[in-house]
This record gives C-alpha cells, structure tokens and sequence, in this order.
C-alpha cells in the first residue's frame, strides 16, 4: 500500500490568494482599474497584517513598477495604491527599491494634489520611506519635498491625521523622527512672532519613565519663503534623572552635512544642527526652504 501510495503523481497545489494576486498585478499589460482593484485589496490587506516575507515576495515579484504606473495614472486606483505603497514601506526590503524604481519621485509629484486622502497615504509613505536612510532622505530633498509638504499641512492644517502625517515626514526628512508616528500626539502651540507656526508632539514610552517632545517650527522670512526648525527632546523622571546625573554619557549628533547636496529648486538652503550643551539631551536641526 506503501508503494502504490508513493507511486500516485501529487495534485498541484493551488497558489495562494496573495501570490495569484501579485502574479496578476506583475503581468498586467493594461491597466483596468477593474480588474486590477481586487488584487490591490488582496495585497493591501496582507500587508497591513504584516506577515512575515510579503515585503520580499513583493520586490522579488517585480511589481512595485506597475504600482509607479498607477500612482502617475491618477485614476479612482490612484489613493488605493499610496495606501498600499504606504504599507508595504513599513518593510526594508520595499523602501530600498522605492527611489530606482519611481515611487519617490512619483510620491513627490502626488503632493501636488488637492486630494486629502491621497495626500495623507502619501505623506505617510514619504515619512515611512525616509526614516534612518540619510540616501532616501537626500533623494526626496533633491526632489523639492520639504516645500510640498510645508504647503500641504500649511493648507489642511484642520485635518489632524494629515497635519500629523505632514510633520512626521518632515521630522523623518531631518532624521530626528520616529518610524511609527502613531504614538505621537500634535498639538499647535503659542506664537512666538508673526509669520511663525509651532507645533509640538509628545510621546509617552515604556512605564512612563521617559517622554519625548519633537518640536517643528515654521518660520516665513519672505513672501513664499519659510525655515523648517526640528527639534526633539528627552525628557525623564526624576527617579531616573538621579541615576543618569550619576552617569553622564557623550551624546552623538547625526551628520547633516548630505542635505547640501540639492538643486537650485526648492533647494534646502542651509541644514545645519544647532549649538547644543553638552549635558542637555537635545537634538536640533533646521532645514531652510522656499516654497
């Protein structure tokens, strides 16, 4: 029984709803939003599960170029894809192919929109994609993202997700912001001068022994032209302040120096991280643009 049992040829087994669903997407020829929406979705909400090789089995798949095609398409799929793209650079794997393969710059081209649902999957994505990689960071400055964004949260300041979304982007672009903003709570603060915005957004971590507060601050100089100031703070309890005056260590300052590097064009003008005391635990960098 044994024997005639190994003998028998094995069915083939089906695919797998999620690789059907990126084989469809990769052999797309004409992109009909129809058919292609229910393997967007099919994507989208593995991705937002986050199991575990998706963001490789996407790259390897060859689809993140089909996806550039819809977002410069501008079609009903247009907000549909930003949301996925924003979900899928959660990943590592993901956010390295976003610049070779257009999504940047085609993010960059989408904050031009007046659609604050898109505008929100995008910025999100930006911030998603910038975060800890000073070369993806250089790449969306290059590509006049700073002003954009300053536009947007400027114009839709009442949207609280989206104003959120704006300034985590931003922060991530100053590399002095976190991965996952949702712990982040923004709120506009007291004006300082005319022509100045100041928003501040707190975060409460691990047993509430320490907090953190990013300040972003908007400066208009000129008609059209504004500063960018990124500041973030540490702050502590007292029970762990005792410990740590105690034991005071070096604080290391991220290199600013690669956001010179951008065009004339809505060009970051000067970045530079300010003059900090050696025992405060501040970071700050200021980021110059014309919108």
């Amino acid at each position: 029984m044994d024997k005639m049992g190994a003998s028998r040829p094995l069915p083939n087994e089906p695919k797998d709803s999620l690789s059907a669903a990126i084989e469809a997407i990769s052999v797309s020829t004409e992109l009909v939003e129809e058919e292609l929406k229910p393997y967007l979705d099919t994507v989208l909400n593995v991705a937002i599960e986050r199991k575990k090789g998706i963001s490789e089995q996407v790259v390897e798949s060859g689809i993140l170029p089909v996806l550039v095609q819809i977002l410069r398409r501008k079609s009903t799929l247009t907000t549909h894809t930003a949301r996925l793209v924003a979900e899928l650079a959660r990943d590592a794997p993901v956010r390295e192919q976003c610049f070779e393969t257009g999504i940047v710059s085609a993010l960059v081209t989408l904050l031009l929109s007046q659609d604050q649902d898109l505008l929100l999957h995008v910025s999100q994505a930006i911030g998603r994609i910038c975060y800890d990689s000073n070369l993806q960071q250089e790449r969306f400055l290059s590509l006049g993202a700073v002003p954009r964004l300053v536009s947007v949260l400027l114009q839709y300041n009442e949207n609280e997700a989206l104003l959120s979304s704006c300034l985590l982007a931003l922060c991530n672009l100053a590399d002095m912001g976190e991965e996952d903003g949702t712990m982040l709570s923004w709120e506009e603060g007291a004006y300082f001068g005319e022509g100045e915005r100041v928003f501040r957004g707190t975060s409460r971590f691990s047993f509430g022994f320490s907090s953190a507060v990013m300040v972003v601050r908007l400066k208009q100089w000129t008609n059209g032209q504004y500063s960018v100031a990124v500041e973030v703070l540490q702050r502590f309890s007292t029970m762990l302040w005792g410990a740590k005056n105690g034991h005071q260590t070096e604080h290391r300052l991220p290199n600013f120096a690669h956001l010179g590097s951008c065009p004339k064009l809505y060009k970051v003008i000067k970045c530079s991280v300010k003059n900090i005391p050696r025992k405060r635990n501040l970071r700050a960098a200021v980021l110059h643009t014309l919108l």
